[in-house]
Formats: C-alpha cells, structure tokens, sequence
C-alpha cells in the first residue's frame, strides 16, 4: 500500500540571489504551495547570518522543507504528499522552473 509521495532533491547552480534571503525564499516557497493546490497550515523560516535559509510548510497532505546554501549556490529540498501523488511532482516541477539549477539530482519515494 502506498499512502504518499516523497520527492528528495538536490538543486545545484542556483542564484545566490535566490536563495540567501528568507524573503525571498519564502516567497517562492508560498507560491509554489498555492500554484500546487496543496493545502497550507502554517510555516517557519529561519535565516541564517550572513546568509542562508531554512524553512518548513506543513500542508494538510504531508509536508515542503527546504535548506539553502548560497555559498555553494545549493538548495536541499523535500516535497513530502500524501493522497494526489501529482501534487508533489508539481510541486517538484515548480520549484525547478522558479529556482532556475543548473542541474539537479532528486530521489522518488513511494511511502507506505
């Protein structure tokens, strides 16, 4: 039985300008949420000095975390559904367009 989705990724050659600012980030990261029809409950960010962020959604269906590291120009991510499997590829999808890498690596978890 498989009861969610869970994407793992790694996104490398991203703008730093991305992803050194909690705004900014969290602005990604909330639009991708709503442009996913997932279901936000709440959200933290946390930024790092002098720069990098980390961040968590809880969505109704699981999950969206994320870890930034400009200096390395490095995005850690999971998107994490449960039910509608292709809301977490969208997601995914989403993320890929708005974060611009230049190349990634990403892992594909059927859970349950």
């Amino acid at each position: 039985m498989i009861v969610g989705r869970h994407i793992i990724a790694e996104l490398y050659g991203v703008s730093k300008d991305l992803i050194s600012k909690r705004e900014e980030v969290e602005r990604i990261m909330e639009e991708v949420v709503k442009e996913a029809e997932l279901t936000k409950v709440g959200s933290i960010y946390k930024q790092f000095n002098p720069h990098g962020v980390t961040g968590i959604v809880l969505i109704a269906e699981s999950h969206i975390s994320i870890h930034t590291w400009p200096e390395y120009e490095l995005v850690n991510l999971d998107v994490f559904t449960c039910g509608d499997f292709k809301k977490a590829e969208r997601a995914f999808e989403l993320f890929l367009k708005k974060f611009r890498p230049k190349w990634y690596r990403h892992y594909v978890l059927d859970r349950g």
